[in-house]
């Protein structure tokens, strides 16, 4: 299969012939901009230390979960596919990768295919459709061009045209990667790490008491007591500010809100050191601290994004052999109007507050989050991610969204991809389904071509920056 074959250039645009010249018109005017990533989760050192990639398997593989999600689907061993920290030599590495192109008709038709389909031939120069047959073939080559000085993490950051990437980090962390990025003048991208606070916010853990006294030591506050802890996680949000942070990023079960009396907090509190406190009353705490959470930032101005709806480790065998982030986060339903009506109540309306609102529910899309970002002047309405960042429903976000907030209270393409190749095929992908949802109004004459050409300009520059207080 040719490399024409495979990355079609009218791939994702209408079928229409009328309605895919205007589609086509509107791609090419912004297929060139530069990548602008508030959200991800590539590792920060990787660009500070510009660590050579060492293998097709740990680059492309390992690290993206909608690939070995899917191998261990069919039946393929977690720890045969490098995830959770598995080490691989360069037999396991082949393994591995001999696994996927075994495998490859598994992902046809699905938005990882196209993805790493844009990645092997664009990048790597991958023309051969993968199959047990080119498994080796096919490794040589991607080994081969990664072994260059020009495919080392920086020189891709360049290549890729990523001028801001968003990094996710433990609030403990002390973001020495991040510093030496911010004063390297050769470097010129701008990488900014993310407030990440979930464990710390979640009592009911087993480990609670040691995770907020190590937040106690490297923010110099007594978190033995609960003033103490809500001092730290402000030290904490400051230090991630002065090192560029723009965003604090948090995902729990639900986004129910409440405000506690600050005795009722401080017993329950007290009461999760101890490992006492019931589940209802971690709950009712964690529920409490997403506001405080809130009140934070209208104070530090950090732009607060929730992504709630995961069951998280849905298979404890997996998780107590590989740990978290290992392929089983599954969806489950959400409600957002009267989970937040507390904290809109008393922040939505305040001057620098801004709160972007994922969901892994479609189903909100039009019934919750695109009315609520219709009022309130601090929401947005964040895009698809993580299981929904497919074409199909891409397309069903904008529909849902657009007839009642049109296009400026959205936050632009979120990639959320610890994947860093993917990250180019993955905006690329967004920015041609953008030009044909566009397309499509100008042809049915609900939007003029000049304004179809502004907007998907602004979906990519101004829209993110905006949302994101970039």
């Amino acid at each position: 299969m040719s490399p024409t074959a495979q990355l079609h250039p009218d791939r994702l645009l209408p079928g229409d012939p009328g309605t895919r010249g205007i589609a086509r018109d509107l791609y090419a005017s912004v297929k060139g901009l530069p990548i602008i990533s508030p959200h991800g989760h590539v590792p920060p050192e990787w660009l500070a230390k510009d660590t050579p990639f060492t293998d097709p398997t740990s680059l492309l593989l390992s690290p993206d979960h909608y690939i070995f999600r899917m191998l261990h689907a069919a039946g393929v061993p977690l720890a045969e596919l490098g995830v959770g920290g598995a080490e691989l030599d360069e037999a396991g590495a082949r393994r591995a990768w001999e696994h996927l192109c075994r495998h490859w008709d598994l992902f046809l038709g699905t938005p990882v295919r196209y993805w790493l389909e844009d990645e092997l031939v664009g990048i790597f120069g991958v023309t051969e459709p993968l199959s047990e047959q080119t498994a080796q073939s096919s490794y040589d080559r991607i080994a081969e061009v990664i072994a260059g000085e020009d495919f080392r993490p920086r020189a891709l950051m360049d290549r890729f045209g990523i001028s801001v990437l968003a990094t996710t980090d433990d609030p403990c962390d002390d973001l020495s990667h991040h510093a030496a990025l911010a004063a390297d003048d050769s470097f010129g991208p701008r990488v900014m790490p993310t407030f990440r606070p979930d464990k710390y916010l979640e009592p009911g853990r087993s480990d609670f008491a040691d995770l907020v006294a190590r937040l106690g030591e490297v923010s110099g506050e007594d978190t033995a007591s609960y003033a103490g802890y809500v001092r730290a996680l402000e030290n904490r949000r400051r230090y991630f500010v002065e090192h560029g942070a723009v965003s604090s990023d948090h995902s729990h079960a639900d986004v129910v809100t409440l405000t506690l009396e600050e005795s009722e907090a401080s017993r329950i509190y007290t009461a999760a050191l101890a490992g006492t406190a019931t589940q209802e009353e971690s709950t009712a705490l964690r529920r409490h601290m997403l506001v405080e959470m809130a009140r934070m930032a209208t104070e530090d101005g950090l732009v607060m994004t929730l992504h709630p709806g995961s069951f998280r480790n849905h298979h404890q065998p997996t998780l107590d052999a590989h740990g978290p982030d290992s392929g089983h986060d599954i969806p489950i339903q959400v409600e957002f109007t009267r989970g937040l009506r507390e904290l809109l109540g008393r922040f939505g309306t305040a001057d620098g507050f801004q709160l972007v609102l994922f969901t892994l529910d479609e189903t909100v899309f039009s019934r919750e989050i695109a009315p609520l970002a219709g009022f309130y002047p601090s929401v947005f309405a964040g895009a698809p991610w993580w299981f929904l960042d497919a074409p199909e429903a891409i397309g069903r976000y904008r529909s849902a969204v657009t007839d009642t907030i049109g296009f400026y209270r959205t936050s632009g393409f979120i990639d959320d991809t610890r994947a860093f190749c993917s990250i180019p095929a993955r905006h690329d992908m967004s920015r041609r389904l953008d030009s044909a949802f566009l397309a499509r109004l100008v042809a049915d004459h609900r939007l003029r071509e000049e304004d179809a050409h502004r907007i998907a300009t602004d979906l990519v520059t101004r829209v993110p920056s905006t949302a994101f207080k970039l």
